[in-house]
């Protein structure tokens, strides 16, 4: 066999059809135009989550503070939850994410705190507390 050499390039630019140069060697080609660049109207931040959170938390202390014993506790914090977890859907949908998002994550802590509460009462006592 003889070495025999290879078919020429195509005119129009010397690349195969479909073959895009990697950039690394200069082509001729004028450069492409830079990419698009997406925003977020409203970025979650920490500072917002962690405001969030704290205005949570004393919203649900203030209210846990209400309830005489574990019985008014557990719905008050139950309510309160449920006010707070309307705000942040409110707030995730039309204001700060990050604070929507803060206060979301400390509700569901609070109801589990206060489930935890409830379901120990229970296996103790053998009755159902929140009745």
């Amino acid at each position: 066999m003889t070495w025999q050499p290879g078919p020429p390039p195509p005119p129009g630019g010397g690349y195969p059809v479909g073959r895009t140069p990697s950039g690394l060697f200069p082509s001729g080609r004028p450069p492409r135009p830079p990419r698009p660049t997406y925003r977020e109207p409203h970025p979650v931040t920490g500072a917002g989550v962690a405001t969030g959170g704290a205005v949570a938390a004393a919203w649900l202390l203030l209210f846990a503070l209400l309830g005489g014993g574990l019985h008014g506790y557990a719905w008050w914090t139950v309510g309160a939850g449920l006010v707070a977890w309307a705000v942040a859907l409110v707030l995730v949908r039309f204001g700060d994410r990050g604070v929507g998002t803060g206060v979301a994550i400390v509700t569901g802590g609070g109801w589990s705190i206060a489930a935890a509460l409830v379901a120990v009462r229970w296996m103790a006592s053998g009755d159902w507390p929140l009745w």
